[in-house]
């Protein structure tokens, strides 16, 4: 039988946008914004998003080679400032990942992104363990912020 202790994780990651915090949320507003924020060569199949709202879903399905990994999440304290995405099915025991957008000059917001999760125990905990690592999520989070700036960068020259 395996092992393997339980125990709640934190994550936590911030860029700087040369936007104000109206242009971040804007952005984070779009209805393609979710698939912008898809690193390349991850291939990610939609099948529902609603706009982001209070309550509002998104379900997708990850495919990380052959492996299927499906995901549900519901938005919550959704403001000019942030929003909560909590994923209510899929492999993770718990994720609750925070997005908020702070005000540094009229110029420039930061970003930061803040993950509170938790594997399963045992077997059904193995898969997570080995896609979502600290190192993983790093690597997600830098095209994140790169995907994010370029998307702030080019709303902004389309007005």
């Amino acid at each position: 039988m395996l092992a393997v202790m339980s125990q709640h994780k934190i994550f936590e990651h911030l860029f700087i946008v040369p936007a104000p915090v109206a242009e971040v949320a804007a952005f984070h507003y779009l209805s393609g914004a979710f698939r912008r924020l898809v690193p390349p060569g991850l291939l990610v199949q939609v099948h529902q998003q609603e706009p982001l709202a209070d309550n509002s879903i998104v379900e997708f399905t990850m495919w990380l080679g052959p492996l299927p990994v499906f995901w549900k999440a519901v938005h919550s304290e959704v403001s000019d400032t942030g929003f909560v995405d909590t994923q209510v099915a899929g492999p993770m025991k718990s994720w609750i990942h925070h997005h908020r957008f702070e005000r540094l000059s009229n110029s420039e917001t930061a970003v930061v992104d803040q993950i509170n999760y938790e594997h399963f125990t045992g077997w059904r905990g193995i898969r997570s363990r080995c896609l979502f690592t600290r190192g993983s999520l790093k690597i997600l989070f830098a095209w994140r912020a790169y995907a994010t700036r370029v998307g702030v960068r080019m709303m902004h020259q389309q007005r």
